[in-house]
């Protein structure tokens, strides 16, 4: 790897094997398999790929949660307690759970994926670096780093499993990049119901404001929503994103403030911004929560994207 986060990784490697002990053994449960807690889908998504067979997964927060505002429950903090690896996201997205999740690290592997990024790849305090396929791959290694140091053992196929999965972002941000840049010059401009897509739009070249702030909890002010009337007309933007775990009430604000001042912009979609589609789903998986954001974005703002999507699987694309 000659990747910026490489050093953090390998600092991993050298931590967990102190944590663990040197004969690398996991608690098992009967059928032979450990067990992984993660907070959100996207995690919980990197593990289930690399662990592949040999843990059960267990991920806390699901469809439509929103990981700002989230509340651990008594289930949870007995999951965590019971856990042998944690992995959450970091940089203060779970920020209600910081106490279960200092709990948890005293006596396990319990690994902040998106703070192996080197602090230079970082926007700020931002936290959604799942946005950005390329980024998103240093916590696909900080997982492989764990479950080797955790279980030695099946290293191999636990190397195989990373590879396997890193290929398969590495074509989605291929196909984000493709499809991205067919979107007309004057049409790259990405308004959503809050700041998420900051590294989206770094990553693939477009300007993105955000209703709210970084976290939901942060108030819509009447000054940003005019701002952002302002910017509409201006702009003649024809379509704004509403997102599935935020309430819309911010962007049918646009919409209206648009509206009184003549000009006609449409939902363009609803975008997956903290957490993924249905479990049952394409759209919840990682991949599929990327390629639907990319394809409706695409096609929403005058681009050139399939219906369906990089892999032909998306059941919705926000026409």
């Amino acid at each position: 790897m000659n990747q910026p986060w490489v050093w953090k990784v390998l600092g991993l490697v050298v931590f967990l094997a102190g944590m663990i002990g040197c004969n690398g053994d996991e608690q098992a449960s009967d059928d032979g398999k450990y067990t992984i807690v993660a907070t959100v889908g996207m995690v919980g998504d990197i593990a289930r790929n690399v662990a592949g067979e040999h843990a059960h997964v267990t991920v806390l927060m699901g469809e439509g949660t929103d990981p700002h505002l989230y509340r651990a429950t008594s289930d949870d903090a007995k999951a965590l307690k019971n856990a042998d690896v944690v992995f959450y996201n970091g940089l203060l997205l779970e920020g209600k759970m910081a106490e279960l999740l200092e709990q948890a690290a005293g006596d396990k592997p319990t690994i902040a994926v998106a703070e192996v990024v080197s602090e230079d790849r970082l926007l700020g305090d931002d936290p959604h670096i799942w946005m950005d396929p390329q980024l998103w791959t240093a916590a696909i290694d900080a997982v492989e780093a764990t479950l080797i140091a955790h279980d030695a053992s099946n290293t191999d196929a636990y190397r195989a499993n990373a590879e396997a999965y890193r290929a398969e972002v590495a074509a989605l941000g291929e196909y984000g990049t493709r499809t991205l840049a067919t979107i007309p010059t004057d049409r790259r401009i990405m308004i959503t119901s809050h700041d998420a897509f900051q590294y989206f739009g770094r990553a693939f070249d477009l300007e993105v404001r955000g209703v709210q702030g970084l976290s939901t909890e942060s108030e819509a002010g009447l000054q940003q929503v005019n701002a952002l009337v302002d910017l509409i007309v201006e702009q003649q933007i024809q379509a704004v994103f509403v997102e599935t775990s935020v309430p819309q009430k911010s962007i049918e604000a646009l919409i209206n403030g648009a509206k009184s001042r003549g000009h006609d912009v449409v939902i363009g979609g609803s975008l997956f911004s903290d957490a993924m589609g249905s479990a049952s789903t394409y759209e919840g998986t990682y991949v599929g929560m990327l390629d639907h954001n990319i394809t409706t974005v695409t096609r929403a703002l005058g681009g050139e994207a399939p219906a369906e999507g990089l892999n032909g699987k998306l059941s919705q694309n926000g026409d």
